[in-house]
């Protein structure tokens, strides 16, 4: 911006957005200061280079500002778990579903875990059945963003807020 540049001929555009036309830096730069505004480059790569006559210290807050609206309208989304077991009794179902209906509907995701301890490796269906519980009881609000899978000892999935 301003002294800075050096290129020779540039496309002037003015505040309003008018083509002022092809002129050299120099020129450019007194007709900027003339206004009480700044040169500013703002397609360099462009035949010959384009600068616009502008006040950068306001285009710099007004861009801050667009800046933090757009922060302020972006949603964070944070995964809570739950976790069951696979002797888990029907009333403490009822309970984590509640609970993850809950985190459901203020937008979170919702990662549930069944651990399988000891012997239980060898009943992976009776866990896929309480899995398959567990989701039929909040099937309303929240949705299978993938089919429950095994890692390691325990079963996995992410149920995400339907919309």
């Amino acid at each position: 911006m301003n002294e800075e540049i050096r290129d020779r001929e540039i496309r002037v555009i003015g505040e309003d957005g008018e083509q002022l036309g092809i002129m050299s830096a120099k020129d450019a730069l007194a007709l900027a200061q003339e206004r009480k505004l700044d040169l500013v480059k703002i397609a360099p790569n462009a035949k010959p280079p384009v600068c616009r006559i502008m006040d950068f210290g306001k285009h710099r807050y007004e861009q801050q500002k667009r800046n933090k609206e757009a922060r302020k309208k972006q949603k964070n989304v944070s995964v809570k778990e739950v976790r069951l077991s696979l002797n888990i009794e029907k009333h403490d179902l009822e309970t984590k579903a509640k609970n993850a209906i809950k985190f459901l509907e203020k937008g979170d995701k919702v990662k549930v875990s069944l651990r399988f301890k000891g012997r239980e490796m060898g009943y992976t269906q009776l866990g896929y059945d309480v899995f398959n519980k567990f989701v039929a009881e909040i099937d309303e609000i929240g949705a299978l963003e993938a089919p429950a899978r095994i890692e390691g000892r325990s079963l996995v999935a992410t149920l995400a807020p339907k919309k």
